[in-house]
């Protein structure tokens, strides 16, 4: 019933930016977080940033003054801003958000997730 649409990634030199956005469509009650993970070649997937309903931000330390997470209530849109780009940033990226179809009924929903990768 809800759908998780990503956009943006490919490949990107280092130093490089991107712009990933990610919108949920389907029966939304409200979302409260929204995240960006990632998985690289071999790793487990570990969280990138997020971002509370109320717009408070918690950032991965790899991360931290390159990457920035923001939001659109009213699209149901979390975007994230990549700048400075490492190839150590190569990874599948997936979109995460907490959506309530209903008043008490919510639940975690992912992206497919896509490919970012940084070439040295």
């Amino acid at each position: 019933q809800v759908q998780l649409v990503e956009s943006g990634g490919g490949l990107v030199q280092a130093g490089g930016s991107l712009r990933r956005s990610c919108a949920a469509s389907g029966s939304i009650f409200r979302i409260n977080a929204m995240g960006w993970y990632r998985q690289g070649p071999g790793k487990q997937r570990e969280l990138v940033a997020t971002i509370t309903s109320g717009g408070s931000t918690n950032y991965a330390d790899s991360v931290k003054g390159r990457f920035t997470i923001s939001r659109d209530n009213a699209k149901n849109t979390v975007y994230l801003q990549m700048n400075s780009l490492k190839p150590e940033d190569t990874a599948v990226y997936y979109c995460n958000m907490v959506v309530f179809t209903s008043w008490l009924s919510g639940m975690d929903y992912w992206g497919k997730g896509t490919q970012v990768t940084v070439s040295s």
